[in-house]
């Protein structure tokens, strides 16, 4: 399920928001909110151990010297580690690194056996996504450059798996490209 808040003026609220949560509903389900709750009373755990499997894998990946570039902000080696050190407890449960192009992101993806392909990002299972042709598929060439995505990035949300099979993983598909 999802929930959520919106924070926004009262003027854009009864003039943009009102018709449409009137039309839609603006609250959750009973069910929803307890499924919702009892999820929140997990998430705490939840995110330590896919932040501590993220930055394993961060290290695994960088190291590997099978990559162009990994971008994890819990790295020394990112642009924006310091602020990141002073803002957050530790990494993140997302990992994006860059392969050499297109064809080399969609078969390592194709050749992962247990992370799972989508275009969402953020579960207890590990997924990964090419954001070039699916998040940012909208933008211009020009405009993904500067913002850093290159054909050849992928992003990996990382999940609850044990780390030695997520590194197999991607070791195993790391040698299919």
């Amino acid at each position: 399920c999802l929930g959520g808040i919106i924070l926004s003026s009262e003027e854009w609220i009864s003039e943009k928001l009102y018709d449409y949560l009137r039309h839609t509903g603006p609250s959750l389900s009973p069910f929803n909110a307890w499924v919702l709750l009892k999820g929140l009373e997990t998430l705490p755990v939840r995110v330590s151990q896919q932040t501590s499997n993220a930055s394993q894998i961060a290290d695994f990946l960088a190291e590997s010297g099978r990559t162009k570039r990994v971008i994890y902000p819990g790295r020394d080696d990112h642009p924006q580690a310091e602020l990141a050190r002073r803002q957050m407890k530790s990494g993140s449960t997302l990992v994006a690194f860059e392969l050499a192009g297109k064809s080399q992101a969609f078969a390592f993806e194709n050749a992962l056996r247990l992370i799972r392909i989508s275009n969402n990002l953020g579960d207890a299972k590990s997924l990964i996504t090419h954001p070039a042709t699916t998040t940012h598929k909208n933008l211009s060439e020009e405009d993904r450059e500067v913002l850093g995505i290159s054909d050849g990035m992928v992003r990996l949300s990382v999940g609850l798996e044990d780390i030695e099979d997520l590194q197999a993983d991607i070791d195993h598909a790391l040698t299919k490209i």
